[in-house]
């Protein structure tokens, strides 16, 4: 038995993975833990859950490897400092301590944590395989090209790489400062938005606005070629030598300053999101046409995976599905940083250990579902220092019940099984509604996750149903490509063409609205019965019940906090806001039922929510 520990830390999302003889035991984002979003401290929660998990002591580690090289990835901050100095003096000062003290310290920090009996191999992969790996080697591809897209690594900001069977080899890489990811994020700063959080945000922003500043953006900001490569034009960008994203420059071509977080979102930032996105689809998919042609698949066999933070961009995933250049594609479920971690580890399995790699004809990422669970003893353990009340159900008739409880539009908090790794949640850390609901978008935005009005929800939908709702030809397990709701499926009233911005809100799209976006799209989700099992059930259930197989999916949890981990907070979460129910493993637990929550109205008050 070989056993290996991917790690990634210290940047975005710091995580833990366990491979054991090429299969994916565990993985976990160190932010479910601690408790502390995009935590990029030491993933050592993570690590200690990977490795319980997997039933191994520390000292029985075959090899421990980072997702990363840091000193070449300080070789690169070193030298964009020299390159802009004097400019850029004093966030450099301030940044050299952390990596003295943290991270040209990686290799004694691993020792240290696995202790001193332990006699495994330590090894360091680059930050771009390991999103290369991630990708390809869980795919269910034999062969594919691989198109990786993030912020930057050490170096590299985007790579095509050519996988088959066992072996991944990058073939081109684009370099920093040029990155479409940090083009994105210059955007969602400039939006009001949280840098490496807000992203998903401007996605959504998009549709509500027009691209009217798509030639400014490539006239000043990118040039783009016909093979995808690209150039920032950095006298318009700060963040080689600052501490922000933009500048003066970048304010003097769109209109002013920076959005402020918090106030109002205006036209101005509707149309920048809908015109960078418009820019960041023409590279994603000039880019999947050139990593297409370098690795040289024929049609039939044009098979592309996808990994980086800008894979998560699923309206720029679903235009390459649909623009007729691949003929399949696989997006790793934890394309940020993340994931890196279990890239690594697969990649050490495959390259450094040389062994073969069987293909799955789903994936190897087992729905994704690689992180703990608890079970219905530990469950009520867990909350009887509430005093909570609940009914318990057995897997015949809870399908039913949460049914009922969805189509009476109650909102359901959802905590079955083992958690999510990744930024999705995909039914095991859910928050489910009606989709047919014309009120639940509003209400679950505002009342449940206390976040902007124009934030859209995904639906899930039965895998066998999906063609009939969705223009979407495949499974997307992943919640990673949006397809446009069927035409049948729409509704257009009178008057609608008259309304503009946040006011377009207000229209019934569909007979799914509440997870029907303005522009008639929505970020999908298929659900099947190997991989979700009773989850899968409750949807049947509905679907039984209603006539409609989709509902509402969104992500256990509330504004500025990680997915629940456990189930005290669950239980906290469900008190907190004005969710009416929750299912904790075969427990139901109605709000009406239990006693109130101390501080629970002063929470909501701060939102005004009372």
């Amino acid at each position: 038995m070989t056993s290996i520990l991917g790690i990634s830390a210290y940047y975005h999302d710091s995580s833990a993975a366990l491979v054991v003889d090429g299969d994916i035991v565990a993985a976990a984002q160190e932010e479910r833990f601690s408790r502390r979003k995009h935590d990029e401290r030491w993933p050592g929660h993570a690590i200690d859950y990977c490795l319980a998990e997997g039933g191994l002591a520390r000292d029985r580690l075959d090899a421990v490897v980072f997702y990363e090289k840091p000193l070449l990835k300080f070789d690169r901050i070193l030298e964009t400092f020299l390159a802009e100095a004097p400019r850029g003096l004093r966030p450099f000062l301030r940044g050299v301590p952390l990596w003295a003290k943290h991270r040209l310290q990686i290799a004694k920090e691993i020792r240290r944590e696995m202790g001193p009996g332990w006699r495994g191999k330590l090894l360091f992969t680059e930050h771009h395989r390991s999103h290369a790996a991630s990708a390809f080697f869980p795919s269910p591809f034999e062969e594919a090209a691989i198109l990786t897209i993030d912020g930057v690594g050490e170096w590299a900001t985007t790579t095509i790489a050519h996988g088959k069977g066992n072996q991944v080899r990058i073939l081109r890489e684009i370099r920093f400062p040029h990155s479409l990811g940090l083009l994105y994020s210059a955007f969602t700063y400039f939006c009001g938005f949280v840098v490496n959080s807000g992203e998903y945000k401007l996605m959504g922003l998009a549709p509500y606005g027009e691209p009217v500043w798509v030639d400014a953006i490539k006239r000043h900001l990118v040039r783009v070629e016909e093979d995808g490569s690209f150039l920032l034009n950095m006298e318009n960008f700060n963040f080689t030598r600052g501490q922000t994203m933009t500048g003066r420059e970048f304010e003097q071509l769109f209109g002013g300053p920076p959005r402020s977080p918090e106030s109002p979102v205006t036209r101005r930032e509707m149309d920048l999101a809908a015109s960078v996105q418009v820019v960041t689809e023409e590279i994603m998919l000039k880019l999947a046409g050139e990593a297409l042609r370098e690795a040289g698949l024929p049609a039939g066999r044009r098979n592309l995976c996808l990994a980086g933070g800008v894979a998560l961009n699923c309206v720029g995933n679903g235009k390459i599905l649909r623009s007729g250049l691949v003929d399949d594609i696989w997006i790793q479920p934890a394309a940020g940083d993340a994931g890196g971690a279990l890239g690594a580890a697969l990649d050490v399995w495959h390259t450094f250990y040389a062994r073969p790699r069987s293909v799955n004809a789903h994936d190897k990422m087992k729905g994704a579902l690689l992180g703990p669970a608890w079970d219905d003893d530990a469950i009520v353990r867990a909350i009887a220092p509430f005093g909570a009340r609940y009914q318990t159900y057995t897997d015949q008739t809870l399908p039913g019940v949460v049914a009922d409880l969805v189509a009476g539009e109650n909102v359901v908090g959802w905590f079955h099984g083992r958690m999510e790794f990744g930024p999705r949640a995909l039914g095991s850390r859910s928050i489910i509604g009606d989709a047919r609901s014309p009120k639940m978008q509003s209400v679950m935005n505002l009342k449940i996750k206390f976040r902007e009005s124009f934030r859209p929800f995904a639906p899930c939908v039965l895998a066998e149903r999906a063609g009939e709702w969705f223009d979407l030809d495949r499974e997307s397990p992943y919640m990673l490509l949006v397809a446009p709701v069927r035409e049948e499926r729409r509704l257009r009233g009178k008057g609608d063409e008259k309304l503009t911005g946040l006011d377009r809100l207000k229209l019934i799209r569909s007979t799914v609205p509440a997870i029907t976006h303005v522009d008639y799209s929505a970020r999908v989700q298929t659900v099947d019965r190997a991989r979700h099992g009773i989850f899968y059930d409750v949807i049947k259930a509905f679907e039984a019940k209603t006539g409609c197989p989709v509902i509402i999916n969104t992500s256990f949890n509330i504004r500025g906090e990680p997915i629940v981990c456990r189930p005290e907070e669950a239980y906290r979460c469900f008190m907190l806001t004005h969710m009416d129910a929750l299912v904790l493993g075969h427990h139901v637990l109605l709000k009406k039922d239990q006693p109130p929550m101390a501080g629970a109205e002063e929470y909501r008050r701060q939102f005004k929510l009372d």
